[in-house]
């Protein structure tokens, strides 16, 4: 039995760390929709391109306070994508850490200006760049720091390796004598000096990545409509597990999407190609190329899956239309504006997988043909009409030929209602509205991921256990439902309670305690330098009484 267990263990370890790190990457990725708006609607109404053509140059154009005020939008939504790496080293740490994460995010960012500023320092060291010796596109400028184009590989590095540095010396003590720079605080100075020597090695080791990265990328360029079709697919077959942003983002943010030399400046990456191209006056047709890894998904989630709801609604039993109407209507429209598909996705996934195998299909098939016709579409994150209004129609039809996307989309809206109909009454698909009895409902991920656990997934149970001082002090102040605030300084124990005479001093000084002090609800519990890990110590203790 715990044989089969560890197996178990082992064998969804990667997985389950993987779906770890897609949630992750969702933490900056959640920026892009308001960089994209302030980017989208203020390089489109500062374009003269764009003014002239929808006859607003008198009281927009150049000079007025209105095209200041949409430079401004631009501006500000480019220096998002600008600093992506960044971002994503403090997003994942946020979100690959399983304590300290205030501390963990912070420590990313030291850790990203160390590595970063030592790969400069041995360049300037080197003399490389003096001698030529570097290839074109290796350097970039990050964060005003002249370093290897590393992208969001870069900041990613920094995440990932910062959250395991915090999981694992959160709670480390130290001698005595310098024991004031354990737990939390020990995350940064290890950080530090860790990525210093990580700084080190990309520096003779980041060149060669990077050429395989390029390398891998131009054999995909290369692949042609194949090769997109075999993207589309895959990036929507890996969504129920949710690795599917660990599959496009190398696409979206480096080399392996692509390249492109814009206003003398050379952008890697599909998505920041098409974000440079956006907020340039010099570009008069977006890079096909690059929105081949993007422009797919509007025909699916405007149009395709629509019509798949269409198709269970209509399928539905007739006393549960009504219902089944409202909750379809509204997950339609939820696809269409912003494209966030799960309530329908996760919903025929649940009940009929195969029908999300053929979804799946259908997905590649939108991407190829979105590029066989040449259309260049961008987005944020999503394919829904908010980033079609803002990329396709506002930029107009002869920078992105967005006038495909409808006509391919009518295409997919008959395609996907006639099929998935057939297929749910020919195979009695239980789709909402069929059961016989029951609620109906939509399903989510949530309960996908249930159901895969019930059929031998498994759901480890991994709670820390109760730890007595922990224990004890929660007691001495006078329970969890008397706690307000928990924090700690140098030396103490900083917590607000509800009820102060509740307190127990004699069993916080039991509990270690050199001194215990009061006033009305502030307590200070003394416990000297090893303050931090008790905190931490305690903060998972609660979090285990309250699961």
């Amino acid at each position: 039995m715990a044989e089969a267990v560890l197996k178990k263990k082992q064998t969804g370890g990667l997985f389950s760390v993987l779906q770890r790190v897609g949630r992750a990457f969702m933490l900056p990725i959640a920026l892009l929709p308001i960089a994209g708006l302030l980017l989208g609607v203020g390089a489109s109404f500062t374009n003269a391109a764009t003014l002239e053509a929808y006859g607003l140059t008198g009281f927009m154009g150049e000079g007025t306070v209105l095209y200041s005020l949409f430079s401004l939008f631009a501006s500000v939504g480019t220096v998002i994508f600008d600093n992506l790496p960044l971002l994503f080293a403090m997003g994942v740490a946020l979100g690959m850490a399983e304590h300290e994460k205030a501390t963990a995010t912070l420590s990313a960012a030291i850790a990203f200006f160390v590595m970063h500023k030592t790969i400069s320092t041995l360049l300037s060291i080197s003399g490389l760049i003096e001698a030529g010796a570097m290839a074109e596109g290796s350097l970039a400028n990050v964060v005003g720091i002249q370093s290897l184009q590393m992208g969001v590989f870069g900041g990613i590095v920094v995440g990932l390796g910062v959250a395991y540095l915090t999981n694992r010396f959160y709670k480390i003590r130290l001698p005595n004598v310098i024991s004031f720079f354990g737990g939390a605080r020990f995350i940064p100075i290890i950080s530090t000096v860790a990525y210093l020597f990580v700084g080190m090695i990309l520096f003779f080791l980041w060149p060669y990545v990077q050429t395989g990265i390029y390398a891998l990328g131009d054999l995909v360029l290369r692949s042609g409509y194949a090769g997109t079709l075999i993207y589309g697919f895959i990036e929507r077959i890996l969504i129920p597990f949710g690795l599917h942003h660990v599959f496009y983002l190398p696409f979206w943010q480096t080399g392996l999407g692509g390249s492109a030399l814009i206003d003398g400046v050379m952008v890697y990456g599909a998505q920041n190609i098409f974000f440079a191209e956006l907020a340039s006056p010099n570009v008069a047709r977006f890079s096909v190329e690059a929105c081949r890894f993007m422009s797919g998904k509007f025909p699916l989630m405007i149009f395709g899956l629509p019509g798949a709801a269409l198709a269970m609604y209509t399928c539905a039993r007739t006393e549960k239309k009504k219902v089944v109407g409202g909750l379809l209507l509204s997950a339609a429209l939820t696809s269409m504006l912003t494209g966030i598909t799960e309530p329908i996705e996760f919903t025929f996934l649940f009940v009929a997988p195969i029908l999300y195998v053929i979804h799946s299909v259908f997905a590649g098939l939108a991407y190829m043909l979105m590029h066989v016709l040449g259309v260049s579409v961008g987005m944020t994150f999503s394919g829904g009409l908010i980033d079609l209004t803002l990329f396709g129609v506002l930029q107009g039809n002869a920078k992105t030929n967005w006038l495909m996307i409808p006509l391919v989309g009518a295409i997919y809206f008959l395609v996907y209602f006639f099929l998935f109909r057939f297929l749910i009454l020919k195979r009695n698909y239980q789709t909402p509205g069929r059961e016989e009895d029951g609620e109906s409902k939509l399903y989510t991920r949530a309960d996908f991921d249930a159901k895969r656990r019930g059929e031998g997934g498994g759901a480890s149970d991994d709670k820390p256990s109760a730890g007595g001082i922990s224990a004890m002090i929660l007691e001495g102040l006078g329970g969890k439902d008397n706690l307000v605030t928990l924090d700690c300084c140098a030396t103490r124990l900083r917590v607000s309670v509800k009820d102060g005479d509740a307190v127990k001093e004699d069993l916080l000084r039991a509990s270690g305690a050199a001194g215990v002090l009061r006033k009305g609800g502030g307590i200070q519990v003394v416990y000297g330098p090893q303050v931090s890990v008790i905190k931490s110590e305690l903060e998972e203790y609660l979090k285990h009484l309250e699961n």
